[in-house]
């Protein structure tokens, strides 16, 4: 069996490298009265690194007395001993560095190409240092973006202001993030903010170009409007227009007309006067934003919503920064067995649950909120604070309705599947069907309209969740 020691070797090189004995090297970090000088062995460097292998060939290197001469005044003595410390022994510690100063190490990395490193601190920032990112969204952006050779921390970066966009777009230096980094945004399909936001920080970044032009359409003169259109005109094919409520349309995105292609506008408003007339474009898809909660039926925001409904807050919702419960996925009909009984076994008795049901063949759902708990033997339960809701089409979240129960109904009952109301307002029976008889102990909602059976409402489903919800 053979013999190894990887750690005494380690230890050995961090030795040399501390103690510097029989050096060839001389680095002079630093600039003007920050200047160090650093030692090190050419052997070890040109081992390691290909960047130093080309620095003391004979054609780049300088040397004095026998000796390797190096200057980086860009390069701080601290980071250039961090950086040789992991040549020498493979040994780095990023935890006493804030988030700036470890994406200024990770440039100076890429510059002596340290490939490991560079993956290394790439990640380290994804994982700890996510409250930088909040602090200058911009500048680590636009950094990054000029550096391809960052793609973990690109694609962090896009991936998190996708899901947190008010990082962003709520920060007051997001008039001057660039016009390519605005436009590779504006193209992603987890953009998580409904569409009319998205035009209304367009607009907002489009006159902030422009500072000497009136934010009032209507005062613009010739030039200034074509200022404007040349502005814009980049980003325009990038909103989804069509994902725009009629009424934001006509109040927020038809004032600027001028700037905007006739047909576009026209297009736009057959769509929303005339919804049932076949028009001869492409309507783009809504923007699938990746949801946080393990839910294949809905979005974040949807949970940023069910938060609000739960604390009975109709006029304003959370959002997703400031959501006051946790959502943990108890059930899903399609990975746990979609039977009755599976139900039970996954969700008896785990206190409060959200349920949300996939109507078949649609992008509707439907759900109720259960501020008890499920068990296989409780019949009829009171509650003040249980609710039904319904998302005509679940991309839109303006086609919400939610209804709490009644005063003096029953809210919930156990025995069968999940059911709200006492006359079945929305139930999952004990042979596996979905019916409704609403409006009941709730009022009344979209519940879809199937075939009636014996007085019910029986519709199809595609899958169902069941969410536990916990107070943080």
């Amino acid at each position: 069996m053979p013999f190894e020691c990887p750690q005494e070797v380690v230890d050995d090189y961090e030795k040399l490298f501390e103690n510097e004995e029989d050096y060839d090297v001389i680095i002079y970090a630093g600039e003007n009265k920050e200047i160090k000088e650093i030692h090190a062995h050419s052997l070890i460097l040109r081992t390691r690194s290909q960047y130093f292998r080309i620095a003391f060939s004979k054609e780049w290197s300088e040397k004095k007395d026998g000796k390797f001469i190096l200057r980086k005044p860009n390069i701080s003595p601290q980071f250039f001993k961090m950086i040789l410390r992991f040549i020498y022994c493979g040994k780095i510690d990023l935890e006493k560095l804030q988030g700036p100063d470890i994406l200024k190490l990770l440039i100076v990395v890429d510059e002596i190409n340290i490939q490991t490193l560079i993956k290394y601190i790439q990640e380290y920032l994804t994982k700890h240092q996510d409250e930088f990112l909040h602090q200058n969204p911009i500048g680590i952006l636009e950094t990054v973006y000029q550096n391809e050779s960052f793609p973990i921390l690109w694609d962090h970066c896009l991936e998190k202001l996708c899901e947190e966009p008010e990082i962003l777009f709520k920060s007051d230096k997001f008039i001057n993030l660039k016009a390519p980094l605005l436009e590779l945004l504006f193209k992603r399909d987890d953009l998580s903010l409904d569409e009319i936001v998205i035009w209304d920080n367009l607009i907002k970044w489009c006159l902030a170009q422009h500072s000497n032009i009136s934010q009032d359409p209507t005062q613009w003169n010739n030039d200034e409007t074509v200022i404007m259109e040349r502005t814009i005109n980049r980003f325009i094919s990038l909103i989804r227009f069509d994902h725009i409520s009629s009424e934001d349309f006509i109040i927020k995105v038809y004032p600027f007309k001028e700037i905007m292609p006739k047909d576009l506008i026209n297009n736009t408003l057959v769509y929303h006067m005339a919804p049932n007339k076949r028009l001869n474009v492409n309507l783009q898809p809504p923007r699938q934003t990746k949801c946080i909660y393990d839910s294949i039926l809905i979005k974040s925001k949807h949970f940023a919503i069910f938060s609000s409904w739960i604390e009975k807050k109709h006029d304003s919702y959370y959002d997703l920064k400031n959501i006051p419960y946790n959502f943990n996925l108890l059930y899903r009909a399609s990975k746990d067995g979609n039977t009755v009984g599976e139900f039970h076994t996954k969700c008896d008795n785990k206190g409060a649950s959200i349920v949300i049901v996939k109507i078949a063949n649609s992008e509707q759902i439907v759900g109720g909120y259960n501020p008890l708990y499920w068990d296989s033997i409780s019949g009829w339960l009171s509650t003040a604070d249980s609710f039904i809701f319904s998302f005509t089409n679940r991309n839109n979240f303006q086609t919400a309705k939610v209804g709490h129960v009644t005063k003096g109904m029953y809210g919930v009952c156990c025995s069968q599947g999940p059911t709200f109301g006492g006359g079945h307002d929305l139930n999952l029976t004990r042979d596996n069907t979905w019916r409704s008889n609403n409006p009941h102990s709730y009022p009344k909602i979209d519940i879809p309209k199937g075939h009636n059976v014996g007085g019910y409402n029986i519709f199809m489903v595609e899958d169902y969740e069941v969410f536990q919800v916990i107070k943080k």
